[in-house]
């Protein structure tokens, strides 16, 4: 009984943690949220450090796109190789 007590326990508090991150956020205000994004994308997309915001969401939209076609080729691969 009491490990069910004190899992409740920590789901509140990591609920208050994400409640007072969001806060933060909403501080900084709406340009620097979206400037912190952009550079959170930057980070995740090849190529993408220094890139504009415009430029960098046609190489994310680009990206999206082969790695999407990379998986379709893989899950063909996979299906053509469960046959053999």
């Amino acid at each position: 009984m009491e490990a069910a007590g004190s899992k409740c326990k920590g789901f509140s508090k990591l609920k208050w943690r994400r409640r007072r991150r969001r806060s933060a956020v909403q501080r900084r205000g709406p340009s620097e949220s979206v400037r912190m994004k952009v550079m959170k994308l930057q980070k995740l997309i090849p190529g993408g450090q220094g890139l504009q915001p415009d430029r960098l969401f046609l190489k994310t939209a680009d990206y999206i796109f082969h790695l999407r076609f990379q998986v379709n080729v893989l899950q063909a691969l996979s299906k053509i190789y469960q046959l053999s």
